[in-house]
């Protein structure tokens, strides 16, 4: 089953080489970088000579706010590589008569689904690593810093974008391609969204607003991840410093715990079971 998946996998790549997906994804990262170094380089020499506020870090500071700028940046764009890639990955193949001849024989539908997960998760996170870590060579180039670490945030933002392509690809069981595409960043723009919710909870001590964020990063653990890994860059910060940093543009760092990770890979399991039941119940 395994090699029948790694089969439908490589594919699935190929049929997304031929469509240009991965074009199209490199001319908006480029665009991106290329921004980041230009605003990099501008925002650390115009804060040299700045004198900060006492018990202030300025060069953490500044280097903590663009590498988060930069990982959400990230994330997005594996997002938009992640809905590209399974936007119409059963329903649209099932409606061109590509998937029936497949699912017969000589592979199942679980298999075909795996194989599709496989190939758009193995691209999407190595597409996110490569990401980060050029704009953490970039902001150490631009100003010499680097976070307090470096090697989880990285992979949490892997596996929040693996997260992603199992909800892309659930949809696409269940919705047609346009649908689906439009559900997919709508739950990302949700988690978003709870996650600034409980900036502003912590920032006017509201704990309504901070229950509701932290239930929706659980729910949607991709951004539970997301706030864990802009949490790490600074982990090793204290006082003003931190505060600062965890006043980010686009959500500040949370500490879930030890059960993150654990929860994360259930839910993708489970996402994917949730796919592949509606899969077998689903006339092609």
């Amino acid at each position: 089953m395994i090699s029948d998946a790694l089969t439908i996998a490589a594919y699935s790549l190929r049929e997304s080489l031929r469509r240009r997906v991965f074009l199209v994804v490199a001319l908006l990262t480029a665009a991106f970088l290329l921004l980041y170094r230009l605003g990099a380089r501008r925002a650390f020499a115009e804060t040299a000579g700045v004198l900060p506020p006492e018990g202030i870090d300025a060069q953490t500071l500044v280097g903590a706010t663009l590498l988060g700028l930069s990982m959400f940046a990230t994330l997005f764009l594996g997002t938009v590589l992640a809905v590209f890639l399974t936007l119409g990955a059963v329903r649209g193949d099932a409606e061109r008569g590509l998937l029936q001849p497949l699912v017969v024989r000589p592979l199942g539908r679980t298999t075909v689904l795996l194989g599709r997960f496989l190939g758009a998760a193995a691209v999407c996170a190595l597409y996110v690593l490569v990401v980060y870590g050029a704009a953490l060579a970039l902001t150490r180039e631009a100003g010499g810093w680097t976070p307090d670490r470096i090697v989880l945030p990285g992979l949490e933002l892997a596996g929040a974008v693996a997260i992603l392509v199992a909800l892309s690809l659930l949809g696409s069981v269940l919705l047609s391609a346009t649908a689906n595409g439009i559900a997919v960043f709508m739950l990302f723009g949700a988690g978003l969204v709870g996650g600034l919710l409980g900036q502003i909870g912590e920032a006017i001590d509201s704990p309504t607003l901070e229950r509701v964020s932290t239930r929706t990063a659980w729910a949607l653990p991709f951004e539970a991840l997301y706030q864990d890994a802009l949490r790490r860059l600074t982990e090793d910060a204290s006082g003003f410093t931190r505060f600062a940093v965890e006043l980010g543009p686009f959500g500040g760092g949370y500490d879930y715990g030890s059960l993150l990770p654990w929860w994360s890979l259930a839910y993708l399991g489970g996402v994917l079971a949730l796919g592949a039941v509606a899969f077998a119940r689903r006339d092609l």
